[in-house]
């Protein structure tokens, strides 16, 4: 991949050129250099934060590499333990450091002027930086961030034997799209044995989890750990309670809808009740969509969608082939998932994810490409901490992305398969929107009871399950299998409380895309304007960037849900 040979985004002048940047002791000294530094005006203090931006953007990128390679080839014992020193050796050592630097900051502010607005983002989030740290809570994320670690080797290595050949999970997938019910069913059946297998694994791992996050939130002095997650997630514009109006709202007006789509299905398929394995399958019996068979096929007709769709965004994203920073096929021993990790010194992003071959591959590669173009388009900032935007509205520039390209999916598709695409496609936003009140109300219950056992949590799951339309399937027989559903979702395990942002992003994207079905380029001209801000603004000015209205009660949900329905009848 030749990461560690990308050219910086501009020169260094701080940090010295050879300084080792997964060294504890280089890195101690280099902080301890501008703990040290003595500033005297709002122009020293302006340079100093500068230079802190450009340290921590060469450290991040360090951290990235050796995360990227690990999740890359779990089973390489080098890069796991490269991974694992990092967590455990440096990132506690940095983390008392980092609170010096912002108490620094914080008391040169009570004497020395920066823009007001300029540095309003930047200034409440150091603020509450401040008033979250505690020094005991960091050998419990270091083992945090090993228990992470463990959830992904555990997952990575997962195989099944499948018709005389190893299978990786996510190539069994391809077997769910298949006509014949017998087959899609035994596949369905293997892998969900094979996950069982680890169920006590992961059932464990997460109590680990669970345990050290309530004593995390105990030691910063909140009452439970989301709680203790919202405010460290800086989510200064929306509350515990406004995600539990989205829960409600997802009941009321999009449940309904789930069920007329799920109900349409079992006649299609002349079913008397849908199964598990019913779901991905076209259900008029056509062959599976197959966009691509190998992964430079995938890359090439992306690369074409885009040329069409913008030319900046286009240039952007052969840049990002052209550095060999995709890394898109499945196999034996890569992480599941995928993601978009921007290298933060080269100001670069890199996509992975497990390609093989179906209609999914292209929407996630459209959907991580937006993180790219996010990444791109807010590179010029300097500092660091405005080049990460909030999560809600990275999560807009994802899937808005999806949405915009759909239009052209010709460039792997018959003209009626594109309208198959289009479709499945709509269908996935609502179950998407569903999933994410599943999730989000199921985590939600964890921390409002951290003293649950695994059975109340098994009841609580399959309740969240039946609320969001999880039921409109037939389970019978099996209850281990629905029980366990939670464990595939990595969320859950590695970024507690991270997935109400798609739910309120998604919303966000449909926006955008119903700006896109009536004015594309002035619907291009507000997504990148949006993107070029990254994270230096407040929440809803991002969203009034893109001209959209920052909210996700039912009034905003219900008129955009009317248009996706009409859409979908009009395809279908």
């Amino acid at each position: 991949m030749g990461l560690r040979n990308l050219f910086v985004y501009q020169p260094r002048t701080f940090v010295p050129q050879d300084a080792h940047l997964t060294d504890k002791d280089t890195i101690v000294g280099l902080l301890r250099r501008l703990l040290d530094r003595n500033i005297s005006s709002s122009n020293d203090l302006e340079k100093w934060l500068l230079h802190a931006s450009e340290l921590g953007a060469a450290v991040g990128q360090a951290a990235s590499i050796l995360y990227i390679e690990m999740t890359c080839q779990t089973d390489d014992p080098k890069r796991a333990k490269a991974y694992q020193d990092f967590v455990e050796n440096v990132e506690p050592v940095i983390k008392p450091l980092s609170d010096e630097m912002n108490r620094k900051y914080l008391k040169l502010r009570e004497t020395l002027e920066l823009p007001k607005e300029r540095y309003l983002v930047y200034d409440r989030a150091v603020k509450t930086a401040v008033e979250m740290f505690c020094a005991e809570n960091i050998p419990l994320q270091t083992e945090l961030a090993l228990l992470s670690q463990e959830y992904q080797a555990v997952s990575g290595v997962m195989t099944v034997e499948f018709d005389g050949k190893e299978r990786t999970l996510p190539e069994m997938s391809k077997f769910l799209l298949e006509n014949d019910r017998a087959l899609r069913e035994r596949a369905w059946r293997a892998v969900a044995a094979r996950r069982l297998k680890d169920a006590g694994k992961f059932e464990e791992i997460f109590d680990k989890m669970r345990a050290l996050r309530q004593k995390i939130a105990v030691n910063a002095k909140f009452a439970n750990y989301r709680d203790y997650q919202f405010k460290a997630y800086l989510r200064f514009d929306y509350t515990p309670e406004d995600c539990k109006a989205y829960h409600r709202a997802i009941k009321e007006v999009i449940v309904p809808l789930r069920r007329e789509m799920d109900a349409r299905r079992c006649r299609e398929m002349k079913l008397a009740e849908l199964k598990p394995w019913d779901a991905a399958v076209d259900p008029l019996g056509r062959t599976a969509l197959k966009p691509f068979t190998k992964a430079e096929e995938l890359t090439g007709g992306v690369g074409r969608m885009m040329a069409r769709l913008d030319p900046e965004l286009a240039g952007l994203y052969e840049d990002m082939k052209g550095h060999g920073l995709l890394d898109l096929e499945n196999r034996k021993g890569k992480a599941p998932g995928g993601y978009q990790n921007t290298l933060t010194e080269a100001r670069k992003p890199f996509i992975f994810m497990n390609a093989i071959g179906i209609d999914d591959d292209v929407r996630t590669l459209l959907h991580e490409s937006g993180h790219a173009f996010h990444a791109y388009l807010c590179a010029h900032d300097p500092l660091d901490d405005y080049r990460h935007a909030p999560m809600e509205f990275c999560e807009v520039a994802s899937m808005s992305m999806e949405l915009m390209a759909d239009k052209f999916m010709g460039e792997f598709y018959s003209e009626e398969a594109a309208r198959r695409s289009s479709i499945e496609h709509l269908e996935g936003v609502v179950a998407t929107l569903a999933w994410v009140a599943t999730i989000d109300s199921f985590q939600h219950w964890i921390y409002e009871n951290p003293n649950h056992t695994a059975e109340d949590r098994r009841t609580a799951w399959l309740k969240a399950h039946a609320d969001f339309g999880g039921n409109v399937m037939n389970w019978d027989g099996l209850d281990a299998e629905r029980a366990s559903l939670w464990h595939r979702q990595l969320h859950i395990f590695e970024v507690p409380f991270y997935y109400i942002e798609y739910g309120i992003a998604q919303l966000g994207a449909l926006g955008i895309w119903r700006q896109f079905r009536h004015n594309p380029a002035q619907a291009l001209v507000n997504y990148k304007k949006a993107l070029t801000l990254g994270g230096s603004r407040p929440l809803p000015e991002l969203f009034q960037a893109a001209g959209l209205t920052f909210g996700f009660s039912k009034d905003m949900i219900a008129p955009l849900m009317d248009e996706v329905t009409a859409e979908w009848k009009r395809l279908s």
